[in-house]
């Protein structure tokens, strides 16, 4: 099967291209390094030619609410109008847990944006709304520090590595189109201050976590289960602890 990989040399793309690869698929990781650009079209017929899935796992350089927005409508509107025209069955897109019960939130109110194109387009489609990654856990708390400190709301915080999100994507694109979407996450809740107040003591990180309810998680207030999947969500099954030993041991 010739399954297209949108951002397909970013961090899930490229773990994704791989695991699609040794399960014996032509994968093709689509990004401006390889010559397709879903803002302007530039390579999209060439790649999308004889592909019977495209998975679009591509993210906005800026987080910026109108460049953000701008950036899923453009690309997806893009991205769908060539599936068509090549005949591709199948459109998976990876989203985030909770987009829809946080919509004030730019990133997610883009990502909703960008969910409402795929759902009324004509090609099948799979939504993978999955939770934060663990690679991007040092990203989070930088983005809560004020100063020595980093402000974290006490609610509900489930991470998953990037590879059991690679694993679980790659499922889906094999699979039959679900016209729907499924969740996933990973196989630990925690409450989000307790973790990355040991987070950051693991990392031997001096910054101080305060508990905050009223602390803002890129730019909104969540809630207790905003960033939690609901039952019958698929979980991976890589415990940070394990993640980030392995990754300070360097495998």
């Amino acid at each position: 099967m010739k399954i297209v990989v949108i951002g397909g040399t970013g961090l899930i793309g490229s773990k994704l291209v791989t695991k699609l690869g040794e399960h014996g698929h032509e994968a093709v990781a689509a990004a401006p390094s390889t010559g397709v650009n879903t803002l302007t079209g530039e390579g999209l017929a060439e790649a999308l030619a004889g592909a019977q899935v495209v998975v679009d796992v591509s993210n906005s350089p800026s987080f910026e609410r109108a460049a953000v927005l701008n950036f899923f409508e453009t690309s997806t509107r893009n991205l769908l109008a060539a599936e068509a025209a090549a005949g591709v069955g199948h459109h998976v897109a990876v989203s985030v847990v909770g987009t829809e019960r946080m919509p004030e939130n730019g990133y997610f109110a883009a990502k909703i944006a960008q969910e409402t194109l795929i759902e009324k387009s004509p090609i099948p489609f799979s939504l993978v709304h999955a939770t934060q990654f663990f690679e991007f856990v040092r990203g989070i708390a930088d983005e809560a520090t004020d100063g020595d400190t980093v402000r974290i709301a006490p609610v509900r915080f489930q991470p998953m590595a990037g590879d059991d999100v690679a694993q679980a994507v790659g499922r889906v694109a094999v699979g039959s189109p679900l016209n729907g979407r499924i969740e996933i996450g990973g196989p630990e809740q925690f409450r989000m201050d307790e973790f990355f107040r040991d987070a950051l003591a693991a990392w031997g990180d001096p910054r101080e976590v305060v508990t905050d309810p009223q602390a803002r998680y890129f730019g909104s207030v969540p809630g207790e289960r905003t960033l939690v999947p609901g039952d019958g969500a698929t979980l991976g099954e890589i415990r940070y602890r394990d993640w980030l030993d392995r990754t300070a041991a360097g495998k």
